[in-house]
């Protein structure tokens, strides 16, 4: 996701109109059309937030300025978000918040805020106040439909754009931002924090800095290995993994590489085809010191020392597959492709991914979907994998109309249109509960958290 692309000065019923940079303003895009039948035709929402297929029904969980359990208001632009088994048929959701310091007033704060207040950075001013971005959790009763509480979780980061969930019960939040100390904030930031699910109130923010400080979009963790494999939001961005010293321990450091398609140093596919969907292709993965990049170089670095080049990383998911072994996850270039409609790549680790007997079996990585027609995918964002083993993705278009949809896509690569947003912003988060029940998605701005049922079960494509 963009900064330049929102402008929260204008007040809340111009927001999603912001920064029309991906398509000319007056432009219409194409209606949505699906490959395959999926869930079927949209039913028109008499409530004019979403439409779903039949059988399909969503609640309102949660709103933009609503009061929380903690006397702090639920912030704005709702991003990201990770779902965690509760205990008692309870799903606790990590939610995140993409401000900046410009966008105090949509933050949690309604009044004076407590001096001894946990917080990463502040406001480099007078009043110093804590910035606005980082997450919030809910506790949702999966039987009742009932939120059980809502609280700040992280606070004083910039950009909180996505993330991803850990195999032991976090959220990792990555800042989409490298502003530096001094630039009217008193850190620097570009980094990737952790939050526990189960931590009640705000986390001692910490930054795991070896995983490196550049404009972080998305991360997933591969639960064999414990290695996390990150996004990059950039028009040149790469994709990185971080190798932990201890499984499951990222704060104890570790090292940062940047991926390296063989025979492809661009995969993004502007000028002519450099890589074909469906073809294997084998990779190999370049290490990259001085993690930190004061000068926000690393995928210049990387670029420079061999890595393939992709068109702005965004969501990435860990599907663990229908058998032991067979993981892999999937990731979004939200422009990439000769129409610039967006990209999904599939990776599948090495037997023995991380170590020195990688190179004998290499991770292979393939292209498992390109958009060819704006109608049928356009600008495909955060993504996750659903029970079903499809994909859900999120877009992420902005025009003088209502025009975002959900997507899937089949195991076969094969798109259709899940849902319409009748709401003038973008769909972000999507996530399913463990028991695959209930998908959470959110409305960037003004934010709603939405909980969807239905018969997940009967799609009708392959």
């Amino acid at each position: 996701m963009q900064l330049n692309r929102r402008n929260f000065g204008m007040g809340l019923t111009a927001i999603a109109f912001a920064g029309l940079a991906r398509h000319a303003y007056g432009q219409i895009p194409p209606a949505a059309k699906s490959e395959v039948f999926g869930y079927g035709p949209l039913l028109r929402d008499p409530n004019e937030l979403i439409d779903l297929p039949k059988g399909f029904s969503y609640r309102v969980i949660s709103r933009y300025g609503n009061l929380m359990d903690d006397g702090f208001v639920v912030p704005n632009a709702g991003d990201g978000m990770g779902a965690f088994a509760a205990g008692k048929g309870k799903v606790a959701l990590v939610r995140n918040h993409e401000l900046s310091p410009r966008d105090m007033r949509f933050g949690p704060f309604t009044g004076k805020v407590p001096a001894d207040i946990r917080t990463y950075d502040r406001m480099a001013d007078k009043d110093a106040m804590p910035l606005p971005g980082g997450t919030s959790t809910i506790i949702y009763d999966l039987k009742s439909g009932r939120k059980e509480a809502e609280y700040l979780s992280l606070l004083g980061t910039i950009r909180n754009c996505a993330g991803g969930i850990t195999p032991w019960g976090s959220w990792l939040t990555c800042e989409e931002n490298v502003t530096k100390a001094g630039d009217n904030v008193g850190k620097d930031h570009g980094y990737v924090f952790e939050v526990p699910w189960a931590h009640k109130g705000l986390v001692d923010p910490v930054p795991l800095k070896a995983m490196g400080r550049f404009n972080h979009e998305a991360a997933c963790v591969d639960p064999r290995t414990g290695i996390v494999y990150e996004t990059e939001d950039r028009e040149d961005g790469l994709l990185y993994r971080f190798l932990p010293n201890a499984k499951g321990e990222l704060a104890k450091g570790g090292r940062l590489e940047a991926l390296a398609i063989d025979g492809v140093a661009d995969s993004r596919n502007w000028n002519g085809t450099s890589i074909k969907r469906g073809d294997a292709l084998r990779c190999r993965w370049i290490p990259l010191d001085n993690p930190e990049a004061p000068d926000d170089d690393l995928r210049k670095r990387g670029a420079k020392a061999g890595a393939t080049l992709f068109a702005r990383g965004e969501g990435i998911w860990w599907d663990s597959g229908r058998a032991p072994g067979q993981g892999s996850f999937y990731f979004t270039c939200t422009s990439g492709g000769a129409v610039r409609g967006g990209q999904v790549f599939r990776y599948a680790p090495a037997a023995n991914e991380g170590t020195s007997g990688e190179s004998d079996a290499p991770g292979q990585i393939s292209l498992f979907y390109e958009s060819a027609d704006l109608a049928y995918f356009n600008l495909g964002d955060n993504l996750t994998v659903m029970p079903t083993g499809h994909l859900m993705i999120c877009e992420d278009q902005y025009t003088d109309i209502t025009d975002n949809h959900l997507r899937g896509i089949t195991p076969g690569g094969k798109a259709y249109t899940f849902a319409k947003s009748r709401v003038q912003t973008e769909f972000a988060g999507a996530c399913f509960s463990p028991d695959g029940s209930t998908m959470f998605v959110n409305f960037y701005a003004p934010t709603m958290t939405l909980a969807i049922t239905g018969p997940w079960g009967k799609v009708r494509a392959s």
